[in-house]
Formats: structure tokens, sequence, C-alpha cells
């Protein structure tokens, strides 16, 4: 049930966008499981909206061993014939060979940069970039610094890591703070995302 507390006005429309919103979004994330399981799920909303994700979010972690890099990096072509198969998910073959190959590229990432937490936070200096937007229509849906992780990340050999996919992402983890001024969120005091 939505009440009445102050958010931010994408949260307003659903219980479950209004849940996702007050327990996860923009709180900073320094769980390396969480990170990575964050970067695919933001990879598979391409082109459909976060509440697509939010609606399937617990067959998804089901249907992909809730995301553990090391069982993703050694899906074979028939257990993507599988997935495929599954009404569940997101059946879009692109995207989820992009989960096979995400995984094998944060092996690399990880031994290039020790992790992807290391990786992410580096390019903040470790401290969430904190926003002043009064109104959401203000918020940008990319960044130079989304542009700059984005192409980093492809070069590593990510896929669905576009610019707009990784600004998303940076507001999901916390790295990004773009709470609007008037949302009762936006100072939070919980500064850990926890497992989800």
């Amino acid at each position: 049930m939505i009440d009445d507390i102050t958010r931010c006005d994408w949260a307003k429309s659903d219980p479950l966008s209004q849940k996702y919103h007050d327990e996860i979004w923009g709180k900073p994330c320094h769980d390396e499981h969480t990170l990575f399981k964050m970067l695919i799920l933001e990879g598979k909303q391409a082109g459909l909206a976060w509440v697509t994700i939010l609606i399937k979010w617990e067959m998804l972690c089901t249907a992909f061993d809730d995301f553990y890099p090391e069982k993703l990096a050694v899906y074979d072509e028939k257990k993507i014939a599988q997935l495929l198969e599954n009404p569940g998910i997101i059946r879009n073959r692109l995207k989820v060979a992009a989960v096979v190959n995400n995984a094998q590229a944060y092996f690399k990432l990880c031994e290039k940069y020790g992790s992807l937490d290391k990786f992410l936070w580096n390019y903040v200096k470790g401290k969430p970039i904190v926003d002043k937007w009064e109104i959401q229509w203000q918020i940008p849906i990319k960044t130079a610094l989304s542009d700059e992780i984005s192409n980093d990340l492809k070069k590593l050999g990510f896929k669905f890591v576009g610019s707009t996919i990784i600004y998303s992402y940076l507001q999901a983890v916390g790295v990004v703070n773009d709470h609007i001024l008037t949302c009762a969120f936006r100072n939070d005091k919980n500064n850990f995302l926890q497992e989800i």
C-alpha cells in the first residue's frame, strides 16, 4: 500500500517501486555480489520499465543462480536454451548471453582492479555524488561519469553497459544520490546496501 510519505515521483506509482526506492535505491553499496547482481539487472532492464524487473526479480534470481558470477561464467549453450524457455524471465537471447559474457568479464575486471567495488568507487574517491535536484525531470539520464565508466566496462568486454544503463546503475547502488530535495529518503542514515 502506498502511504503519504514524500518520495521521488517515480516511486509513487506502485508498491514494488516504493519498496525498492525506500530500501535500496541510492544507498551506497560495497557488497561485491550485490554490485554485480545490480549491474546485470540494470542491463536486463534496457528498453523496459524498471517495474518489469521488480516484478520478475525473484524469478530472475532463481533462474540465474542468484547472479553469482562463478556460476554464470560457465553456463553453456544448453543452459542458455533452457533459460530462453523460461516464461518467468526476460527471454531475450542477447540479454541472456550477455549475463554469461558479463560474468566472464567480471573476472577480468577483478584481475585488473581487485574487485568491482574498488573499480566502481574509485571513480568518486569512495564518496557518493549527492545531487540537489528539486524535481525528477531535472535528473539526467547519463553524465560524463557514466560515459567514462560505460566506456571502461566495454573495454573490459562487458555488454549492455551503455551510459544510460550505467547511470541508472550508479543511482541504484548509491554512487550517485539522486533522491530529490524533498524526498524523505534523501538523507537516509543506512549507508550499506544489504543483500537483495
